[in-house]
């Protein structure tokens, strides 16, 4: 999961690896200080944070694309291929949080409150986000299509 979070975000495998190894170091650090219960939304809400931190210290921008990350296969229809890597390019031009937001809502299906707890922001901030991004993304695709609808 902390991998996970870490890549999609930062659509950077290394990256990912050295910001999953912060996080796993700091939560050794901090393991007698932690409820046992909230180990998830605390491994979650670091991941976020660091990953934001990631690439505002190195201003990194999406540069290996996510095609070369292996993702789980679900049973049923084969998957637009195409489709997902457009999607993953334009998310990849969102700002940091609500980059962030998407990545946690729709990657790692997170409910809006939850995101809102751990990036330190009001559940409307998050809804909010999401719907901009959202509204973003559409336009952007509609832009890329043209007029072949």
């Amino acid at each position: 999961m902390v991998f996970s979070i870490a890549l999609h975000f930062l659509r950077d495998r290394s990256a990912a690896e050295e910001v999953a190894q912060d996080v796993f170091l700091q939560l050794h650090r901090n393991l007698d200080g932690l409820d046992p219960g909230r180990v998830i939304f605390w491994l979650r809400k670091v991941t976020s944070n660091r990953a934001i931190d990631y690439v505002r210290k190195r201003k990194l921008r999406a540069t290996i694309s996510l095609e070369d990350a292996p993702e789980p296969r679900s049973a049923g229809a084969q998957p637009d291929l195409l489709l997902q890597g457009r999607l993953r390019s334009l998310i990849a031009t969102l700002p940091e949080k609500p980059r962030m937001v998407m990545v946690l809502r729709y990657q790692e299906d997170v409910m809006p409150e939850e995101i809102a707890r751990m990036l330190g922001m009001p559940v409307r901030t998050v809804k909010s986000h999401l719907q901009r991004s959202l509204a973003m993304l559409r336009e952007k695709i509609d832009r890329s299509m043209g007029d072949i609808r």
